[in-house]
């Protein structure tokens, strides 16, 4: 098996940002699309446990569209073969009451219809 195959790793290197703006911009449609869609999809927010699709959409389609930008200050890809990454990153936000640090880790496995996040954690850091 070859770990970060250099073109593995560029094509998650590509396709990532468009995740990125998405959330940003809450587009809820491309984030959507960006996850499998398969009903062990899952994903650990800071507040939630999402199990399948339907929970993910409800969850991005009823959360508030405020204050989502944020700046990464780490990014890691790690390829397993050809169809199976992980992407982690680091990512601070600003908030009225000072700079909130979080983490994201994300698997992503390449499916007949391209690459989909199988299973993703975000979580907040404490002050500090």
């Amino acid at each position: 098996m070859t770990i970060n195959d250099p073109g593995v790793v560029a094509e998650l290197t590509a396709l990532y940002p468009r995740y990125e703006e998405a959330l940003v911009s809450n587009d809820v449609d491309t984030l959507m699309a960006t996850f499998w869609a398969g009903p062990q999809v899952m994903r650990f927010g800071v507040a939630e446990n999402l199990y399948g699709p339907e929970e993910l959409t409800a969850f991005r389609r009823g959360r508030p569209a405020v204050n989502l930008a944020r700046t990464i200050t780490r990014l890691d890809i790690v390829s397993f073969g050809r169809d199976f990454a992980s992407i982690t990153l680091e990512f601070e936000r600003a908030s009225v009451t000072g700079v909130v640090r979080g983490r994201q880790s994300q698997v992503w496995v390449r499916l007949p219809d391209g690459w989909r996040i199988v299973q993703a954690h975000v979580s907040l850091l404490p002050p500090g």
